[in-house]
């Protein structure tokens, strides 16, 4: 698969004057001195003008969304305080009383939350579909005619594939608004928005900020109607981000492409090598052609296969707990994306609220780990690997 090329990535530029600095300015303050030009165009804005006050908008906070965007291909960008507020913030904004949303059962557990408990609270349904049977999508979408059809693209941990311009195409026959969480993938291994969907969401936290040292959220769209409706509830709610966690963020941008085409080069070859280690018993990873939705990888992964890996080993989730506790270069801990590698156990930490009847039938085997593969190289993580394959045998 083609890995995207320098061009689709080129950082954009918000300064011009040939005094300006080469690095975004922290604008670490709260409010702005205003003028009568400020009140023009507050006014003009309906109050989304930047340079007002930061609940509002933020100049750091707006460079980082814009890069964001540019990633993204779309046309507006918005950063929340978490992935959390921005999935929640546009799903708030788009539903309403007696709406359905027609929803991936493979989703982060807080947006399961979300969909189980808060939304039926304000009184909107939800369906709940696999997210690789895209026959159950056009099923579902067809007979609750939903306002939202929302899905992820590589889903946590199983990496199941959803098919982006199948579902999006039902979804827009009955005049739905797709939006699709991309953390797993980023834009460097897919483009959510090239492929149909209307709005696209991220942990930035993850991958995109890239060094475990910042929380916070983006939303892109290329509606900017859609994009001033969830701007103006990012401001009512609250959820907005930091000036200083956004120049982390922004900063994390700088060497995007370049951490990804690293973590994922290591983690396409870590899956060929735990395959053939033995007490492995399986091994998930959209390179591999024995990835159970490889059909549909290369119309969705259009970038590249990803730099998340799971992998199965022999003796249950017990022995799996022994394994990675045996890790020395991998570190046991929750999230994904920074410069280091993350092992973790659904049974114990994402999935944990779940029994072992229904994990099984979510597709989390007993055994089960996740790796979010960080910049160590491969003959450091293989040996690490290896070693507490062999040592927990």
């Amino acid at each position: 698969m083609a890995v995207p090329s320098d061009s689709t990535h080129r950082p954009g530029r918000r300064h011009t004057s040939r005094t300006a600095p080469v690095v975004p300015p922290i604008y670490q303050t709260t409010t702005f001195e205003l003028d009568d030009q400020s009140y023009a165009d507050i006014q003009g804005t309906g109050g989304l003008h930047e340079t007002w006050y930061s609940r509002f908008s933020n100049p750091t906070v707006s460079a980082a969304a814009d890069e964001i965007a540019r990633l993204e291909v779309a046309t507006h960008g918005l950063m929340t305080a978490s992935g959390m507020a921005a999935i929640a913030t546009t799903l708030v904004t788009l539903l309403r009383a007696g709406d359905t949303v027609v929803a991936s059962r493979q989703v982060y557990g807080d947006t399961g939350d979300l969909f189980e408990r808060d939304l039926p609270g304000l009184g909107i349904d939800v369906v709940r579909v696999d997210a690789f049977d895209i026959d159950g999508w056009r099923d579902a979408i067809a007979r609750h005619r939903p306002r939202v059809v929302y899905g992820e693209t590589l889903s946590n941990p199983q990496l199941r594939v959803m098919d982006i311009g199948a579902v999006a195409a039902a979804a827009h026959e009955v005049g739905a608004t797709v939006v699709v969480d991309n953390t797993f993938a980023t834009p460097y291994c897919t483009r959510p928005l090239d492929l149909g969907a209307d709005v696209v969401v991220e942990s930035a936290t993850k991958f995109l900020a890239g060094h475990s040292d910042v929380v916070a959220g983006a939303i892109g769209t290329r509606d900017r109607d859609l994009h001033e409706e969830i701007q103006r509830r990012i401001i009512t709610f609250g959820g907005s981000l930091d000036p200083h966690a956004a120049f982390l963020v922004w900063r994390g941008l700088r060497t995007f492409r370049i951490r990804l085409a690293e973590a994922v080069g290591v983690a396409t070859a870590l899956a060929d090598d735990l395959a053939a280690m033995d007490d492995v018993v399986a091994v998930i990873h959209p390179s591999r052609s024995d990835h159970p939705d490889a059909a549909v990888v290369p119309a969705v992964l259009t970038g590249a296969p990803g730099a998340m890996l799971t992998f199965v080993v022999a003796g249950g989730d017990e022995r799996a707990l022994r394994l990675v506790r045996h890790l020395e270069v991998a570190v046991e801990a929750t999230s994904l994306g920074g410069v280091e590698t993350l092992a973790s156990l659904p049974f114990n930490s994402s999935h944990f609220n779940m029994t072992d009847d229904e994990r099984l039938e979510a597709g989390i085997l007993p055994g089960m780990v996740r790796l979010a593969i960080g910049l160590e190289g491969h003959d450091l993580l293989l040996e690490d690997l290896a070693r507490a394959v062999k040592a927990t045998a």
